[in-house]
């Protein structure tokens, strides 16, 4: 146990060691200075002369948010029907047919927006073709339109009076040529020197041990993983996640895997500080973050690893700790690192079964993806916590009675009101979800469709209830981890969950960028002595207190409904 511990404070070392020069190489790519990936310009130049953009040409927050949108729409429907008449396209030994049409639409939209909620298995699915060509590159543009939107704030946030942000065909190429692209080949060939598989080869037969005659899957994996971490995607190669043993292989491959997915939350925030010239605030910022990614992962680690009190009850020992739904190889405490962080950072990937969790790490699993703000996702972590940041200067102001103001702006309320209304959707989206699937299943269980709602949950009670809650979650947040003993391979969570992702990703990208560029535009008001230091940790602290208040008061009551009294059941 002590070897796992020293192995999870190794590996978020090794995230902190890299994550600072990563900061500071994405500083000078977007503000573009001479950098070692410059051999990348002839490409990229390529590319904006067949599409026909102006890569100089400025934007305002507007015409960067209809760029943004406009493409995310024409990958969607490209995707919806590459993945629906998937039969009919090259790259598919294992003959998996098309998928039916609300799968295409479920599938197609989570993987636009970074989320990666999979209701289908890897193995079968999906094929080679779509793996690489749609989904793949899904997770590559989508990570990039996140960063792509971050640096649209970090401008707005630099510059003292400006409706110029850059330009978002730029911003988002220069993302996937000079940051995801080289360190996602540099991941991807220690997969490959790790045994995880990179052919184009369909099912093999082996004979186990008893036997017995299997047809294990394989295929192009160790690209697809590299970009599903580093892009803080998550969806699995296969449908075990990285709990297979190909998209896992060793302790090397599950360390890489874990400072990939950090890696870039992490670094874009100390690059904020570099690219603004704040980097106290920077630090302060990261400070809260880390405050709050401990709250939530030190209890975890401990519930693990102390195992399940109703199997201590029974009197057996659990010397490794709570091992259900666990890899051997990696242990209760190393799972339960990766629970907490692939759920904060809304990268959705799974190293054990989160269902198998105890009751309240679930609940800790449930709070990183409803906060949604602690390192987050690839940029859009700053953008949640940005909203958090608005609301802690408004009612700093009224507090002090000052009419607020943030980096030199005032904050008025049309500002005050975007960051309200983000900050009530997720709640809405959530709670609704919740609500709505738990009266299908009370009132309607044996409705006539393909999949009757009694047959939803494996588990009754108040862990079924945790299921229906952590899909919505899961899918708001765009995390795409789930508790799989739900069964959401049917038309209704399809649906359902589609509409939620959209949202859930959408709106707080709309919203932040709103406000950085409307606040950019008003005139400059230079500091004085009244002036709210938001780079103190007394603001830290305040928007801390912000952030916790409004989650408990939005998910309290839900939580007490499934795991919390699922714990006091144990």
């Amino acid at each position: 146990m002590t070897t796992e511990l020293l192995g999870v404070i190794a590996t978020y070392g090794l995230t902190l060691l890299l994550a600072w020069p990563l900061a500071r190489y994405i500083v000078k790519v977007f503000r573009g200075e001479r950098t070692w990936s410059d051999f990348m310009a002839p490409l990229e130049r390529l590319f904006f002369k067949i599409s026909g953009i102006n890569p100089r040409e400025e934007m305002n927050w507007k015409q960067h948010l209809k760029a943004l949108l406009t493409i995310n729409m024409v990958w969607f429907v490209y995707a919806f029907f590459a993945l629906m008449f998937q039969d009919k396209l090259p790259l598919n030994p294992d003959g998996n047919p098309g998928q039916s049409a609300d799968l295409a639409f479920n599938t197609a939209i989570s993987f636009v927006v970074n989320c990666n909620l999979q209701h289908y298995s890897g193995e079968t699915g999906v094929t080679y073709f779509t793996q690489l060509f749609v989904l793949a590159f899904l997770q590559f543009v989508s990570a990039a339109t996140g960063i792509a939107a971050l640096i649209v704030v970090f401008k707005a946030m630099k510059e003292k009076t400006t409706t110029q942000l850059g330009n978002f065909w730029e911003i988002f190429l220069k993302t996937i040529t000079r940051i995801l692209l080289p360190i996602a080949i540099v991941i991807g060939i220690i997969f490959v020197f790790n045994g995880m598989p990179a052919s184009f080869e369909g099912k093999d037969t082996i004979v186990t041990m008893q036997g017995d005659t299997v047809n294990v899957s394989r295929g192009p994996a160790a690209g697809f993983v590299a970009i599903k971490h580093l892009g803080t995607n998550g969806g699995g190669f296969f449908g075990a996640n990285s709990a297979h043993p190909l998209e896992n292989t060793n302790y090397v491959t599950w360390m890489t895997e874990m400072v990939a997915q950090v890696l870039i939350p992490i670094a874009v925030v100390f690059a904020l500080g570099m690219f603004i010239n704040r980097r106290k605030f920077a630090m302060v910022m990261f400070g809260i973050m880390t405050i709050g990614m401990l709250c939530l992962l030190i209890p975890s680690m401990n519930w693990e690893m102390n195992g399940n009190p109703a199997i201590a009850h029974m009197g057996i020992q659990q010397a490794t700790g709570s091992m259900e739904g666990k890899e051997v190889r990696f242990g209760a405490a190393a799972t339960g690192y990766w629970s907490t962080v692939t759920t904060i950072i809304s990268t959705g990937s799974v190293c054990g079964w989160h269902d198998s969790t105890m009751p309240m790490t679930g609940m800790m699993q449930l709070l990183g993806m409803m906060l949604n703000c602690f390192y987050g996702g690839c940029g859009v972590g700053i953008l949640n916590y940005y909203i958090f940041i608005i609301i802690a200067v408004f009612i700093s102001g009224l507090m002090v009675g000052r009419t607020p103001e943030f980096m030199g702006h005032k904050l008025e309320a049309r500002e005050v009101k975007i960051a309200a209304f983000i900050t009530l959707l997720s709640p809405f989206l959530i709670l609704a979800g919740t609500a709505l699937s738990s009266w299908v299943l009370s009132h309607h269980p044996d409705m006539n469709w393909a999949v009757k709602p009694s047959a939803w949950l494996n588990n009754p009670g108040y862990h079924g209830f945790s299921e229906m809650l952590y899909e919505y979650t899961s899918a708001n947040a765009n995390n795409g981890s789930g508790f799989e003993g739900l069964g959401d391979g049917n038309i209704f969570w399809n649906v359902s969950t589609g509409f939620v992702l959209i949202l859930g990703r959408f709106l707080p990208i709309i919203g932040p960028v709103a406000i950085a560029g409307l606040m950019a535009s008003k005139k400059y008001v230079p500091e004085s002595a009244g002036t709210l230091k938001t780079d103190s940790i007394t603001f830290g602290a305040m928007t801390f207190a912000v952030i916790i208040i409004l989650t408990a008061l939005s998910y309290f009551p839900a939580l007490a409904l499934g795991p919390i009294a699922e714990y006091f059941s144990l």
